[in-house]
Parts: structure tokens; C-alpha cells; sequence
């Protein structure tokens, strides 16, 4: 496989070619996002992005882009170890590549993850908020000007994350004493940080945690019809509410602080995910 200069839509023959090399097909990818690479590590195998063609390479610190694939607890898992971002200068198609990729080599579920400010009140730093929903004020959609054969563009968003997903998604939250809250995601474009005055039109819009990612990955997959769970990693407290300036390190140092319980956590939710699709 070589690189491309510029990326499209993953086709048959690329899924073809990593699933030889992967030799298992996965039923269950996953998504890390800013500081979160820890649980891309105990994945046995890894391929660099370089390698994938078409694939956008990350350049934003806590993102190593690698495709990482291996087993948990006997269900076959792919997680991209890294994510590129539309503040990146990069497209909707391009941002979303990665999960079409991964819904192209077989997985039927996909669990993702990110780093995010708090909102809601009862919210800190080092929680995990389960996604129930989204806002998607990003101003793109990567279904527009980019459709994919055999899927309508117009795709139904009323129950964009599976329910039966984050039921599980509670249960490995249950096993490994990790707890998880719920709530809204509100997805920006970024790379600034919001202004107190945005944190507080966000909330009265109802969100309770935002972001710089992850929604219109959401919208790809629910049109390629791929179950979707998402997490955040509550990495500190937005804008107006926080008592210190908010910094891109002391997001990753927060994500690294928490990896050992998000990676027990993520583990759990990857291998009950996966053995639900089985059943």
C-alpha cells in the first residue's frame, strides 16, 4: 500500500488489501481521540496512516495515527489511533475518511471517543460523559457534495446513537467501578477556545459538554448504517466556568492522568460490544 495525495472515499480493493493484512475482520472499531492513545496500545499490530492511501495524517499533538488491530476479550477490534480535525484545514470527506475506512474493513459498530470541555454543572475534570445526543454547530456536513453509492444523503439523526450501545456502554461502566454520566455534546469547529459568552448560549441550548470533533464522524456512519457510541473524556471545565486559561496540554495531561481507568473501561465497553454484534 502507498500514500495518496489526496484523499477520497476508501474503496473495495484498499478494505481488501487491510483486511488481508489484518486477517481478522473486525467487528468493532474504535476512534481515540486528544490524549487517549493508551488503549490503541494493548491492540497487538499496528499500521501507520502513512501507509493507508487516502488517509489524512493527524498533526495535532496526543493524535499518533496509527491503525491499531488486535482482540479483546476474543472480539476483533480496529481503533484509529488518532483523528484529523476540521480546524485543521482539512475537509468534511477528509475528517470523516477514517470511520468510512473502518466501516469499510467490516465493523458494524463503532465507539467514539474524545476530549471535551464541561458544561454542565455537575461535571469535572476526569469524568466520562456518555454521548445521548449531539449539536452539530460546526457549520459542515460531510454528506454534502460527497455521496456514497447505494446511501442516501438524507439520513434520519432521531436515534443517532445506539441505544443498545450505550445500555452496554453502562454495563462496563458498572463492571470495572469506572462511572459514567450522559448528556449532550455540542461539536465546534474550533481550534479557539469558546468565549464564557458561547459556554453560556451552549447551555442554554442544552449542551453539556463540547468539542471539536466527532459529529460529523457520527453522521457518516449513521449513513453507511454503522452503530455508534461516543465518549467523552471530560478534560476540563469550558470557558466562564473554569478558573484557569484553557490549554491544549493540560487536556492531555488530564486524558493521561485518567488513562488507566478509561482503558479498563473502554476494554470492557469494546468486548461486550462486540459480543452482542455476535449474538
Amino acid at each position: 500500500m502507498h500514500p495518496s495525495d489526496r484523499p477520497g472515499r476508501p474503496d473495495q480493493a484498499l478494505a481488501a488489501a487491510l483486511n488481508a493484512r489484518i486477517g481478522n475482520r473486525p467487528a468493532v472499531g474504535v476512534v481515540l481521540g486528544s490524549g487517549l492513545a493508551a488503549f490503541g496500545e494493548r491492540l497487538q499490530h499496528r499500521i501507520g496512516y502513512e501507509e493507508i492511501p487516502g488517509m489524512p495524517i493527524p498533526r495535532i499533538a496526543g493524535h499518533p495515527g496509527q491503525l491499531r488491530y488486535g482482540t479483546v476479550d476474543g472480539v476483533a477490534v480496529a481503533c484509529l489511533q488518532g483523528r484529523v480535525h476540521l480546524y485543521e484545514g482539512h475537509s468534511p470527506a477528509e475528517v470523516v475518511y477514517g470511520v468510512r475506512l473502518l466501516a469499510a474493513i467490516g465493523c458494524r459498530a463503532v465507539v467514539l471517543t474524545n476530549a471535551a470541555g464541561g458544561i454542565a454543572p455537575d461535571l469535572a475534570a476526569g469524568d466520562r460523559l456518555l454521548i445521548r445526543d449531539h449539536l452539530n454547530l460546526t457549520g459542515h456536513n460531510p454528506l454534502g457534495g460527497s455521496q456514497v453509492d447505494g446511501h442516501s444523503p438524507f439520513v434520519d439523526m432521531s436515534n443517532a446513537y445506539d441505544g443498545r450501545l450505550c445500555d452496554l456502554a453502562h454495563a462496563a461502566a458498572r463492571d470495572v467501578d469506572a462511572p459514567l454520566k450522559q448528556g449532550v455534546y455540542a461539536g465546534l469547529l474550533g481550534p479557539s477556545y469558546e468565549t464564557p459568552a458561547e459556554i453560556r448560549m451552549l447551555r442554554a441550548l442544552g449542551a453539556d459538554a463540547v468539542g471539536m470533533s466527532t459529529v460529523l464522524e457520527v453522521i457518516a456512519l449513521r449513513q453507511l448504517g454503522v452503530r455508534v457510541a461516543a465518549i467523552s473524556c471530560i478534560t476540563n471545565l469550558a470557558a466562564g466556568i473554569s478558573p484557569v486559561p484553557l490549554d491544549h496540554a493540560e487536556v492531555q495531561a488530564i486524558a493521561a492522568r485518567t488513562a488507566a481507568p478509561f482503558v479498563a473501561f473502554l476494554s470492557r465497553f469494546t468486548a461486550l460490544a462486540g459480543k452482542e454484534l455476535a449474538t
